[in-house]
């Protein structure tokens, strides 16, 4: 094995830990909303607003990634990003009141938007010196430690540790684990073509039609995952009459199916390519969110959501990929940072126009929203095949 060989296989571990340790810790604060919902005397719209509120502030820490990466490096801007969820994300345990609570969980999303951000950053990096489809396996990562998250949580519930004292146990694990494996993440001297994905202060220089296309595609599957994420449970229930302990198992569906999607995504990729997948994943999701508005049973709307989980999933890390092959390599990192921002512009549509159209009639009408957009994404695959982009920096770095 090769040094460089070497330096790859420790940066794509590292990179893989922090998709994890973002999904844990994200998972570990969302999780215990409903008990700080009773510690702090909050209403549930307070509660809704303030996770919608959290994505739109990630947006600034998205844009903070890319100022950051352009001045350093995609490393420091990951491990900066990584410190401020594990002070903030552990600090909201430790919160005095409401408002200081409100305030740590706003700290908390510029750093999340910063993580967003960078570990893609690292992950499209990774990639292209490995010469192949890999980005699906970091986002798998990412799906592993949400499902980790939740079953920390669920543990200290059991054994009656108090909410503030797991918070900052979940603050300190991904704080202990960023000093083990940051100084892993890829440094742009260690290769060939991390050297090149150097920001320029030129004129940034990829398609505006092929950029907003697949940037939309971005945007319509945070919106289907959020969607499924933020009401599924409570369509389960209220819908379908569903007992709490049932209607908790569609989010569960979906997110162990994602993980099988995202495992097996970087094979399918490899062996049909992109736009094939993207087609073939936003068509299952059209035949699972189908399954879902035509549920009449708790037992059929949970096996939508999971045919829905074992679709669309796997359009995320493509998207990501499709960025960084149609930028420039000396543009990369603001290309993932800016098509990052479509994430967030996803989860609030999914979280609001659902929830808005649920108001007004019910959520089964609501979901017709996520089948709609399941529907565009498979109209919107030739997006996720773009031509590649080249500067005087890519024909240098040949």
């Amino acid at each position: 094995m090769t040094d460089n060989t070497r330096t790859l296989t420790r940066a794509r571990i590292a990179t893989s830990v922090a998709f994890g340790l973002q999904g844990f810790l994200l998972a570990a604060i969302l999780t215990q909303l409903p008990q700080y919902k009773d510690l702090f005397e909050l209403s549930e719209t307070l509660v809704v607003v303030a996770v919608v509120t959290v994505s739109v502030i990630a947006g600034l820490g998205s844009v903070l990634a890319e100022m950051l990466a352009v001045r350093t490096s995609s490393k420091m801007t990951l491990r900066t990003g990584l410190a401020v969820i594990a002070v903030f994300g552990g600090a909201t345990g430790i919160a005095p009141n409401a408002a200081m609570f409100f305030v740590f969980l706003a700290i908390y999303g510029i750093g999340l938007g910063m993580v967003d951000a960078a570990a893609n950053m690292q992950a499209v990096s990774i990639q292209h010196a490995k010469g192949r489809f890999i980005l699906s396996s970091f986002h798998a990562s990412w799906s592993v430690g949400a499902i980790v998250g939740a079953l920390f949580i669920s543990a200290t519930a059991g054994l009656d540790i108090s909410i503030r004292v797991t918070q900052v146990i979940a603050g300190v694990v991904v704080g202990l684990m960023l000093l083990a494996f940051g100084p892993q993440l890829l440094d742009r001297s260690e290769s060939p073509v991390a050297e090149a994905n150097i920001t320029s202060t030129a004129k940034f220089a990829v398609p505006t039609r092929a950029f907003v296309l697949l940037g939309v595609a971005m945007a319509l599957f945070y919106a289907v995952d959020f969607s499924v994420g933020n009401w599924s449970t409570l369509y389960v229930k209220d819908e379908l009459l569903a007992d709490a302990g049932t209607a908790a198992l569609s989010v569960a569906a979906y997110q162990i199916a994602a993980l099988v999607a995202r495992l097996t995504g970087d094979y399918w990729v490899g062996k049909f390519g992109e736009t094939t997948v993207v087609r073939i994943g936003s068509l299952i999701g059209v035949v699972g969110m189908t399954v879902v508005v035509l549920a009449q049973s708790p037992a059929v709307a949970i096996a939508g959501f999971l045919i829905v989980g074992l679709g669309v999933p796997v359009i995320a890390p493509i998207c990501f990929s499709a960025a960084g092959r149609m930028a420039p390599p000396d543009q990369v990192d603001a290309v993932i940072a800016r098509i990052n921002l479509f994430n967030y512009v996803g989860t609030v549509v999914g979280g609001g126009i659902v929830g808005a159209v649920a108001a007004f009639s019910d959520l089964r009408i609501g979901f017709l929203i996520p089948l709609a957009f399941c529907a565009i994404l498979t109209v919107l695959a030739p997006a996720f095949a773009p031509k590649r982009a080249t500067t005087p920096v890519a024909e240098n770095a040949a």
